[in-house]
């Protein structure tokens, strides 16, 4: 996609950019690109879909190629999938990319300086999810004892101090939890919810098992602590007394950034799990330390990728049925950079279908019959903005507390910002840098987030993503900026609203056995590099 010019201009439709009564701003040139991976050819598909529902037949596609093993998507899923099969020997892998290569791992490049497109960390992971201590014992991340309490780890990719900060009536605070000027009756309980998460942490179910833990197959079922998903976070808290609203606050933050929804929306189990599961130790870092990098899981999807040697194939599926004959058969389809669609079949003996359930609801004619109606069990996506900017110089900081790798705003609904040469600047601060700002649209209906972002303009895409960095550096910003990379996902994860840990057609698609295996942290219900890496190790197993 090229990059064009355009124009920003203070106005009444960017009030939010002008700042006090008296700011004045001037015209500025400010080149950006919006990247929206998916978007055509989902277009593309959804009216091919519909024309098959009304009779129209599917193009006829040229067989193009056959495999043993045919891997549909990219993610993380996928890439722990064909890992997975090259240590058991399995070598004839076909991996179909989808619309975006390596899902919501991947990033993004401005010449040297790399960004994240998607996820940015990853926490020291427990005991529990040895498949992820493996994963980065076979990168070199880990360097020794992945396998005990605390493994040492590569410094380099350890974040470092200053981590967090947050920006509240006015000035920067260390930390997210906002602790400045916040009156006694609130810090205590602050208190008391932390107290209780180390509680929690320790708690076992009746089952024998631990209550939250990653991978979430492997936590209780006790029906005593199931049902938390019967409320939403925010229910829970107010059963339990917390009023606070500055703990309130925090714990919505926490939900719309690993979520995607508010934390009225989002199931308890799944608030408290947030906490509960995330406690990784290293010999050298302090326990709950995270795993960065400037393009953030972008560099292990591609370090995934190299370990697992799958041949690559550009294109989507939109349909992938089982052949009379055994095995199965995908219909697929790329667009052309004339916008014209190329179609072609590929055939295996099995499939991993390690895409997001709405798509795979829609291309596997016999889905019902695996237990899964997409009516009743689809999950509801929460659709997101990220926007890149790559500065020419720093921006002046406030005084205080100075620029962290995260660095928050008090308010909604954007996340705050990340700065991708974070790792860097302890030693000599680079040139340029990219600030990667995120916002979570749940200040908008899921639909009607998803429909703004399709049809909103640069400028209105551009005054979202820079409200928290206008509100940390006013409209002086503007002037570093020299490029700027708009990234929608209007599907960008699966929200685990109440009642997410009861789906009966996710759960039967847990159990699917066959020439079809899924693997996508949509059987968790949610989006995180450990749920998505474990069903990829498990669909791989019974391979």
């Amino acid at each position: 996609m090229s990059r064009r010019q355009f124009l920003l201009q203070a106005g009444a439709g960017l009030s939010v950019l002008a700042g006090s009564a008296g700011a004045a701003w001037k015209w500025l040139e400010m080149p950006a690109t919006i990247y929206a991976p998916g978007r055509s050819e989902g277009h593309f598909l959804r009216n091919l879909l519909r024309q098959a529902q009304q009779g129209v037949p599917l193009p006829q596609p040229a067989l193009r190629a056959s495999c043993q093993t045919l891997i549909l998507g990219s993610g993380v899923a996928a890439l722990t999938a064909a890992w997975k099969l090259r240590k058991k020997g399995r070598t004839d892998v076909l991996m179909l990319d989808g619309p975006q290569l390596h899902g919501n791992a991947a990033g993004g490049a401005f010449g040297a300086y790399h960004y994240p497109r998607g996820g940015h960390y990853l926490p020291l992971p427990s005991p529990e999810s040895a498949h992820v201590r493996e994963i980065l014992f076979d990168l070199g991340i880990i360097k020794r004892d992945p396998y005990a309490e605390a493994p040492l780890y590569d410094e380099s990719c350890v974040l470092h101090a200053p981590e967090e900060r947050l920006l509240r009536n006015g000035y920067w605070q260390d930390g997210f939890l906002p602790t400045e000027e916040t009156p006694q009756w609130e810090l205590d309980e602050h208190k008391r919810f932390f107290a209780e998460v180390e509680r929690l942490r320790a708690l076992h179910g009746r089952d024998g098992r631990r209550v939250f833990v990653f991978p979430t197959e492997l936590s209780s079922t006790d029906p005593e602590w199931m049902a938390l998903d019967k409320l939403s976070l925010k229910a829970w808290m107010e059963q339990q007394g917390y009023r606070a609203p500055t703990l309130h606050w925090y714990l919505d933050y926490c939900c719309r950034d690993d979520y995607g929804r508010s934390h009225d929306q989002i199931s308890a189990w799944a608030g408290l799990h947030y906490y509960c599961s995330r406690w990784g130790k290293a010999a050298n870092a302090n326990h709950g330390a995270w795993l960065t990098w400037p393009d953030g899981l972008s560099h292990l999807a591609r370090g995934m990728d190299r370990l697992g040697g799958a041949r690559h194939m550009q294109g989507s599926a939109y349909r992938l049925q089982l052949r009379a004959g055994g095995g199965v058969e995908a219909h697929c389809l790329r667009l052309g950079a004339d916008g014209q669609p190329e179609f072609f079949a590929l055939q295996a003996q099995n499939a991993i279908c390690a895409m997001p359930l709405y798509l795979a609801a829609r291309i596997i004619p016999h889905i019902r019959e695996l237990g899964f109606e997409p009516q009743r069990d689809t999950p509801r996506y929460a659709p997101w903005l990220v926007a890149n900017f790559l500065l020419r110089r720093f921006p002046e900081e406030k005084p205080h507390v100075p620029l962290s790798w995260d660095n928050v705003v008090y308010s909604a609904p954007g996340l705050g910002y990340v700065v991708s040469t974070h790792q860097q600047i302890r030693q000599t601060p680079p040139p340029k840098t990219v600030f990667t700002s995120y916002v979570a649209m749940s200040h908008m209906e899921i639909d009607a987030a998803r429909k703004w972002l399709d049809r909103a303009s640069k400028e209105e895409l551009l005054e979202l993503a820079m409200r928290d960095l206008h509100a940390a550096y006013g409209w002086r910003f503007a002037a570093c900026v020299e490029q700027v990379e708009l990234t929608i996902r209007g599907h960008a994860m699966a929200a685990p609203v109440p009642g997410f840990r009861n789906n009966p057609g996710v759960q039967a698609l847990r159990q699917a056995r066959g020439p079809i295996l899924f693997a996508h942290a949509d059987l968790s219900g949610f989006s995180v590099f450990e749920e998505a890496a474990w069903w990829g190790l498990r669909a791989a197993e019974l391979l």
